[in-house]
């Protein structure tokens, strides 16, 4: 990439790993610290983790179409002035309900979307699967960095503290769009019949489900992990952060040549596939394993290599896939595919702890996992 290209990409990729950072941050903690909460059952536990993802998944398409129409800044900025008021009230509630609504509104400022355009605006087309990638890699330390950040500030803050620093970082994200360019919309097109089947391609599709399967796993396996972490007397919830850090190394470690064999070597598919493969076996593994330090930690890395591979892989994939003069609307579908299956994790994941036990969430994502591989066994990744 050319030095504009890649100062252009590292300002992309702060916005997304802020703003996915304010989200990720509760999912280590949450699960546990719900009981100071009024009303709380393991089902609205589930729904106040996953609800962001509901609002995300309606509103990516709009803000996609709308970024195409009017540009990509304007709706960046909107997008996060959304995701404030959602983190604002969520500080305030009192009970499990407000702390939905706050999460409800901060998945509204839906800009995931417009922002994998805006890179593919300013990117070469031969160099854009780095830059993807590189965005997809800065999401994944995000979440890691949640994962150590989220037990550390709720054990100092509360929760409420949590959701104020969330705030704060939407403000930080809100200062990097400022320095963005402004960017001429794109010729319009009508959100008609035609134009919503270039985007809804075979091979697009399959991307849009495979990173809902992707989120809806990892937002239903981490309303159990916190909890096996506690309750197995692995570690206390202010202490998870000795076991994710070590973990966050390994898993990076173990993605990088993953990454390099499927973009230099042009095997995609065949890491894609292996990476689902990790991912169940982890699932499972966690199913049926007993857990103490040692193999969780083993489990647990394993789940993050695959989860990091995916992560960085899939946007790459829809950004070469899309047309460019639809790519906002693309990725529009493509953002409410990954946000939609964070709210069915977290709902699903939700019901099946109230209903069977805890351990059965595990139990679901390996057959997600496993539906997963068998449809991407006939994708054409190796073309692009």
């Amino acid at each position: 990439m050319t030095k504009l290209e890649r100062g252009f990409a590292l300002k992309i990729s702060l916005i997304m790993a802020t703003r996915m950072l304010g989200l990720f941050m509760i999912f280590p903690i949450f699960s546990v610290y719900a009981d100071n909460y009024e009303s709380v059952t393991p089902l609205y536990i589930g729904i106040a983790i996953g609800a962001y993802g509901l609002t995300q998944a309606f509103f990516q398409i709009p803000f996609g179409y709308l970024s195409d129409k009017y540009g990509r800044k304007p709706l960046l900025v909107l997008g996060l002035i959304i995701f404030f008021i959602g983190s604002i009230v969520a500080a305030n509630a009192n009970d499990i309900f407000q702390v939905v609504i706050g999460r409800a509104l901060q998945g509204a400022g839906a800009i995931s979307a417009v922002l994998m355009a805006f890179l593919a605006d300013y990117v070469s087309e031969d160099e854009r699967p780095k830059a993807n990638a590189f965005v997809g890699v800065q999401i994944g330390m995000a979440f890691m960095l949640a994962l150590l950040l989220g037990p550390i500030v709720g054990h100092q803050l509360g929760i409420s503290g949590l959701f104020w620093v969330i705030a704060a970082l939407s403000i930080v994200a809100l200062i990097v769009v400022a320095t963005l360019p402004h960017a001429k919309p794109k010729k319009q097109y009508k959100l008609s019949i035609a134009n919503f089947r270039k985007i809804l391609t075979v091979d697009l599709l399959r991307l849009d489900f495979s990173v809902f399967a992707l989120h809806l796993i990892l937002t239903t396996a981490f309303i159990a992990i916190p909890i096996f972490l506690v309750e197995n007397n692995i570690l206390s919830i202010q202490d998870n952060w000795e076991i994710y850090l070590p973990v966050i190394v390994l898993s990076f470690l173990g993605m990088i040549p993953m990454i390099i064999v499927a973009t230099k070597y042009q095997k995609t598919k065949t890491i894609f596939l292996l990476a689902i493969f990790l991912l169940a076996l982890s699932q499972i593994l966690f199913y049926q394993t007993a857990l103490n330090y040692a193999t969780f930690f083993i489990i647990l890395t394993i789940f993050f290599v695959a989860f990091n591979a995916l992560e960085a892989l899939l946007p790459s994939l829809i950004a070469k896939t899309a047309a460019s003069d639809k790519r906002g609307l693309a990725m529009g579908f493509y953002s409410s595919s990954q946000f939609l299956g964070a709210f069915a994790g977290g709902t699903i994941g939700g019901w099946i702890y109230n209903t069977f036990g805890l351990n059965s969430v595990f139990l679901f994502t390996t057959f997600i996992a496993l539906i997963w591989w068998l449809i991407s066994l006939s994708m054409n990744t190796e073309k692009h």
